[in-house]
């Protein structure tokens, strides 16, 4: 006869969960000692506080130049070449022929909008700099004849002056096309203006050049009007063959060599 009755087992339990836990806190747990203790947990404003100390530190170990002559040559380093400077001037170059080049674009595009003038000055300032780079390499040369060494400097100056053609390019299509538009218009109202100039010297009236230019928004002189009135008589003289009025230019005569 047993001494003592004996607590009936505890069933197992089915639920998978409770079966995980039960193997967990039968395993052997480590040492909290051998490995150390947990790191303390912080406030999220202490963390963040901390992170920006360190960043300020380690900011001190990241700057600039701090001598006077290294801050000099950084602040002159986009203008070893100037390719790719925000005046198209360095401090080398003569200012006088830059005007004299720039003057040369507006004198041969004319432009007539301030679109048109900033086109052309893209295009005058990108010119310059392509004309730099042929001397930047003589340059380059006659500090150092070997060129094996000056591979590096001169793939540079060869991509700026790539990037600088498409960018010219880039200005001349674009200016080519809005002068286009704009004479192809001028061309038209100046057509208008000359038929309306007609139609009054026909019936008798009189015709005023600035209103007409004031309705179409371009300023044409008397002058203009009647030449291309002439004009007008002259391609198409069947047309106009009522108007007594007013005669058509004698059409232009080949000079006999």
């Amino acid at each position: 006869m047993a001494t003592a009755a004996q607590a009936p087992a505890t069933p197992p339990t089915t639920d998978p969960v409770e079966r995980w836990l039960a193997r967990r806190s039968a395993c052997p747990q480590p040492d909290a000692a051998k490995i150390g203790s947990p790191a303390p947990s912080f406030p999220a404003t202490h963390s963040e506080g901390q992170r920006a100390a360190t960043n300020r530190a380690n900011s001190q170990h990241s700057t600039g130049p701090r001598t006077q002559p290294g801050k000099q040559r950084s602040s002159l380093n986009a203008l070893r070449h100037g390719l790719t400077a925000r005046t198209a001037v360095l401090p080398t170059e003569n200012p006088d022929a830059y005007q004299r080049h720039i003057q040369q674009f507006l004198d041969e595009y004319a432009p007539a909008t301030p679109t048109e003038t900033q086109l052309v000055h893209e295009i005058a300032n990108t010119s310059w700099r392509l004309n730099r780079i042929p001397f930047l390499e003589a340059e380059l040369l006659s500090q150092n004849p070997n060129p094996q060494t000056l591979i590096p400097q001169l793939a540079t100056l060869g991509l700026h002056g790539a990037r600088l053609s498409r960018q010219f390019q880039k200005a001349f299509d674009q200016l080519g096309t809005i002068q286009d538009e704009r004479r192809h218009l001028e061309r038209r109202q100046l057509t208008e203006a000359a038929e309306l100039f007609l139609r009054h010297q026909h019936k008798g009236l009189p015709w005023d050049p600035e209103v007409f230019s004031k309705e179409a928004g371009f300023v044409f002189s008397r002058e203009q009007v009647e030449r291309r009135a002439r004009q007008l008589i002259r391609n198409n003289p069947s047309f106009y063959a009522t108007l007594r009025h007013f005669q058509a230019d004698p059409p232009p005569t080949e000079a006999i060599v």
